[in-house]
């Protein structure tokens, strides 16, 4: 690390003053070393990974810093941490450097430069029937249409924030309210209802009657998340059990893509825990043949919670700033999704 990585942020007593004149322009590049750094979360990762010097990129953060006029980031022993300010800043360059790469390729494109391009979103916790079905009809539907596809595995908010700040074209996740609750200008197409599997202690009462009510679920320890997986269903549920008990939260799993291993440390422990997981399973979807899994074997069983009351909505987002190809592109795609057996749940009698 060179000595001027080691400077601390700067203070208050050398922010610029209003007083001083009028500051010097923000250019692009401050703010792509800016978003790289904090990404990194040290100098030495980004540097390297934008392929410029650390004193470099340490010198143009600090001038960053005196252009805005107060301190962005802080050192502290367990890594770089971002100010308030910083936070700020970082939401605002990430959407205009988005913005500005969306224009570009839309700029390239009316020139007749370059093809279409769709960055598409897709959560990595999706259930694996709807993302591979997604992603192969996309793909399908692109290359007819002459589209590039761009794929972003990150998980995505109630509000389908990456969207909206056109740092991605579209989403494939979950709506935890209507259509309607999406800020504008985004549109969406549902695809099915799912619901999340449950597993409980095969000694406690709901095993063996098959169901559990969530007032029975609320009284137990259960895993489940974490929350970055799925901020918009991890809320949501969170609100849905705290409306029995104030007083409850999840517990992270202690092994975050492992099912089995967490399934066989929640038999083992001390107090009566349950396993939830995200939306995996169509709700009231056809029955469906279950076989003994290896964690019944180890003390869990799986059970149904009564009335359905934890559910997420499918569904497929995009913006409507799109072009009316890539909208009607997206259209098709989601329409041919919805009318898969396999992942729209059936009418109700």
């Amino acid at each position: 690390m060179t000595a001027l990585d080691e400077r601390a942020p700067m203070s208050a007593s050398t922010a610029r003053s209003p007083a001083a004149g009028p500051a010097p322009s923000i250019e692009l590049r401050h703010l792509r070393y800016f978003v790289a750094l904090a990404d990194a979360g040290s100098f030495t990762h980004a540097a390297q990974r934008i392929y410029v010097a650390q004193p470099t990129l340490s010198q143009q953060i600090r001038r960053l810093e005196e252009i805005v006029g107060t301190p962005l980031l802080q050192r502290r022993r367990e890594g770089l941490r971002l100010t308030a300010a910083g936070h700020v800043l970082l939401d605002a360059s990430r959407n205009v450097l988005a913005l500005l790469d969306h224009e570009v390729s839309r700029t390239r494109q009316a020139a007749g430069l370059g093809r279409q391009r769709l960055r598409m979103a897709i959560p990595p916790h999706l259930p694996e029937s709807m993302a591979v079905a997604a992603a192969a009809r996309l793909r399908v539907i692109a290359m007819a249409a002459g589209v590039d596809m761009v794929w972003l595995e990150t998980a995505l908010d109630a509000e389908f924030s990456l969207v909206g700040t056109r740092r991605a074209d579209a989403g494939l996740g979950w709506l935890t309210a209507g259509p309607e609750a999406l800020p504008a200008p985004l549109d969406a197409m549902v695809l099915g209802e799912f619901e999340p599997e449950l597993w409980v202690p095969s000694t406690h009462d709901a095993a063996g009657r098959g169901t559990i009510s969530l007032e029975e679920l609320a009284g137990m320890d259960v895993i489940h998340g974490p929350r970055y997986a799925d901020p918009g269903t991890y809320d949501a549920w969170t609100r849905a059990l705290q409306a029995i008990d104030p007083r409850f939260g999840f517990t992270d799993p202690p092994f975050r893509s492992s099912l089995p291993m967490t399934l066989s440390l929640a038999a083992a422990g001390d107090r009566s825990s349950a396993v939830l997981t995200g939306p995996s399973t169509v709700v009231n979807g056809p029955a469906q043949l279950v076989r003994s899994r290896p964690a019944e074997a180890c003390g869990m069983a799986r059970v149904d919670l009564q009335h359905h009351p934890l559910t997420a909505t499918a569904a497929l987002v995009w913006s409507g700033d799109l072009s009316r190809p890539l909208q009607q592109m997206l259209f098709d795609a989601a329409e041919s999704l919805s009318a898969d057996p396999s992942l729209a749940a059936p009418a109700p009698r």
